[in-house]
C-alpha cells in the first residue's frame, strides 16, 4: 500500500494528540488513502481546535488528550517529546484494549522511556519517528504528500505485539511513507548526526551572524547567500520541539558534537596552512554523500535544491523535518 485508496479502512477511530504539521498531515493523508472512519483529536489551545475542525482535519475536537483517546484504535501523540510522558499518562485511563498508542517524536529512547510505564495491560506502545516536515507548523500547515517517498522509523520495544506492529508499518506504508525498524538508542545516534546536530548548527549560525558587530542585520538579510539562506530554513523551525529534542537526546547529540568538532578543526588546519588537497578531497568526499541523497529519492538537484518561488508545500520535496 502506498497512498492509494484502500479497500477497507484500517481504523475505525483515529486519535491526533497535537494537531500541528505532522498531526494535520497524518490526518489529510489517512483520508486520502481512506483508513480511517472517523479522525478526532485534541491540542492545548481550543484556538487550535476550532482552526482544525474549520479545516476539516478532524471530526471532532476536544481540549484534553483523554477525552480524544476515548474509544480510538489508534492514538497518536503529535506532541513535543517532552510532553510525551505527561500526555501518556493523562490519557491511560482512556485507552481501550487493543488500541494502539504510537507517537512521531524525533527522538526514541526518552520517549519510551517516559511513555512505557503509563500504558495499560491490553494497549501496544509502538514508538514512531516520521522522518518529515518542513519549517512550518500549526494545523494549516499540514498536506497528505508530506509522507510520500519519506522515511518512517517504528522502535518497538522487545516485547512488543507483533500483529500491532506490522498493523503500523502498513498504516505508514499507506501513507506513504517507507518504513524501518530499529531499536530507539539506535534511532537517536542517527538521528543526532542527520537532524540534530545539523539543526543545532543551523541556529547556531544564524544567531552568529545575527551578532556581529560589524555586520548589521539588514546585510545580513539582504545579502543572504545560498548557503546562510538554507541554514535559516531550518532554523525556522519550531523552538519548543527542538528543545526537547535536545534536552531528551543530548548523550548522542554531545558525540557526535564532538566528532563534528574534531572534523573542523581538521579543515581549520587545513585552511591555515593552505592544505588545498585536503581541503579538496573532504569537499569531493562530501559531494559524493549529497549526490547519494539525490539518488536515494531523499531530495532533489532542481535550483535552489526545488524551492521556487509560490510554490505549495506539496511541491517542496526536500523540505524535511528531524
Amino acid at each position: 500500500m502506498s497512498g492509494g485508496e484502500t479497500d477497507a479502512k484500517m481504523f475505525d477511530r483515529i486519535a491526533l494528540i497535537g494537531i500541528g504539521l505532522i498531526g494535520s498531515s497524518i490526518s489529510h493523508a489517512a483520508r486520502r488513502a481512506g483508513l480511517a472512519g472517523e479522525i478526532v483529536g485534541s491540542a492545548r489551545t481550543p484556538a487550535t481546535v476550532e482552526t482544525a475542525m474549520r479545516l476539516g482535519i478532524i471530526e471532532q475536537g476536544f481540549v484534553t488528550a483523554a477525552e480524544a483517546a476515548e474509544d480510538a484504535d489508534l492514538v497518536v501523540l503529535c506532541t513535543p517529546v517532552g510532553l510525551c510522558g505527561p500526555i501518556a499518562k493523562e490519557i491511560s485511563r482512556s485507552l481501550k484494549p487493543g488500541a494502539i498508542l504510537t507517537d512521531v517524536g524525533s527522538v526514541k529512547a526518552a520517549i519510551v522511556r517516559d511513555v512505557s510505564p503509563h500504558v495499560p495491560k491490553g494497549v501496544h506502545f509502538v514508538a514512531g519517528h516520521p522522518i518529515a516536515g518542513t519549517e512550518q507548523s500549526g494545523p494549516e500547515a499540514g498536506f497528505a504528500e508530506l509522507f510520500d517517498g519519506r522515511w518512517c522509523i517504528l522502535t518497538p520495544e522487545p516485547d512488543a505485539d507483533g500483529k500491532a506492529v506490522e498493523k503500523l508499518r502498513a498504516f505508514w506504508e499507506a501513507l506513504g511513507s517507507k518504513v524501518e525498524i530499529m531499536s530507539p538508542e539506535h534511532h537517536d545516534l542517527v538521528l543526532a548526526i542527520t537532524s540534530h546536530v545539523p539543526h543545532l548548527i543551523a541556529y547556531n549560525i544564524v544567531n552568529t551572524a545575527a551578532h556581529l558587530e560589524r555586520v548589521t542585520d539588514s546585510e545580513v538579510i539582504k545579502f543572504s547567500a545560498g548557503g546562510f539562506r538554507d541554514f535559516t530554513r531550518i532554523a525556522a523551525s519550531d523552538p519548543t520541539m527542538w528543545r526537547d529534542v535536545f534536552l531528551n537526546n543530548k548523550e548522542a547529540v554531545l558525540d557526535m558534537l564532538g566528532r563534528f568538532t574534531e572534523d573542523l578543526t581538521m579543515l581549520q588546519r587545513a585552511i591555515r596552512f593552505g592544505d588545498g588537497d585536503t581541503l579538496h578531497r573532504l569537499f569531493t568526499e562530501a559531494r559524493a554523500v549529497r549526490r547519494g541523497i539525490i539518488q536515494a529519492g531523499q531530495d532533489t538537484a532542481a535550483p535552489d535544491f526545488g524551492r521556487g518561488h509560490g510554490k505549495t508545500p506539496a511541491s517542496k520535496p526536500d523540505a524535511k523535518k528531524s
